[in-house]
């Protein structure tokens, strides 16, 4: 388990910040479920493509607005404005006339129940028992509330893109957190399954812990190496639980 990593690179860390898209909670199954339940009509929909296509929209959009651009800074209508825009669209537009504004808003809630990854939980559990443990989200205050509760995800803190007035990767959503935290970079540890987010909170100084996930990073999360083995981030992980397990480890100094 220790191979890969300095079990001892994150010791001192008084807290974890997640990101909670991919890296804590599987969100194209548990959207593309959810969207399979609310379809009544008699066509195949590939309920997995469409849960990517609104992904990506959002990826696009909070981007966007972090690097300036104009935009709602309330995750629920960036995802609402996507998904009107989705079904005015020709390749979705079946759904666009079936689906009155009511049923939208009630469909736009999905982002609310998003199942963690089966290691999630019992992880977070582990790792609260050592240190504080947030989120660092691009997601609005009440959705990642209903989701912890949703999945059981005992955070400390909810610290979200909403709060800080932008997203990620913009600055001023690490070091807002590192404010209100009161806490040194060093000492502050931003976990994801998205390199970018690591690198962009690396350079504020903060430790990073990458978080290895099928949907995440595709073609991509192989090649990242901790430092240890010569890459750019303290640690990489399969599980919040290897996470948790090795940093008892160096917390104790105990390899046996």
């Amino acid at each position: 388990m220790t191979a890969r990593n300095d079990p001892w690179s994150l010791k001192g860390a008084e807290a974890f910040l997640f990101d909670v898209f991919g890296t804590v909670v599987d969100w194209q199954s548990s959207v593309s479920k959810q969207l399979s339940v609310h379809y009544e009509g008699i066509f195949e929909i590939d309920w997995t493509e469409f849960a990517n296509e609104w992904r990506a929209g959002y990826m696009a959009a909070t981007k966007r607005i972090a690097s300036g651009g104009s935009g709602s800074t309330n995750i629920d209508t960036i995802h609402r404005e996507l998904l009107d825009e989705m079904l005015a669209s020709q390749k979705w537009e079946h759904l666009g006339r079936m689906w009155s504004a009511e049923k939208r808003e009630e469909i736009n809630m999905v982002w609310h129940k998003l199942n963690g990854w089966p290691d999630s939980t019992e992880g977070l559990y582990a790792l609260k028992k050592q240190a504080i443990i947030g989120t660092l989200s691009n997601g609005n205050v009440r959705l990642l509330t209903d989701m912890a509760k949703y999945a059981d995800l005992p955070w400390d803190v909810v610290f979200s893109g909403e709060l800080m007035g932008s997203y990620k990767p913009n600055p001023k959503v690490y070091l807002g957190a590192l404010h209100h935290l009161s806490v040194p970079p060093d000492k502050c540890v931003m976990v994801a399954a998205h390199i970018y987010d690591l690198q962009n909170a690396a350079s504020h100084g903060m430790k990073t812990v990458y978080v290895r996930r099928a949907t995440e990073d595709i073609g991509r999360s192989d090649s990242v190496a901790s430092k240890a083995n010569g890459g750019e981030v303290d640690m990489v992980v399969d599980s919040i639980m290897e996470l948790a397990e090795l940093f008892a480890i160096g917390s104790s100094g105990d390899l046996a």
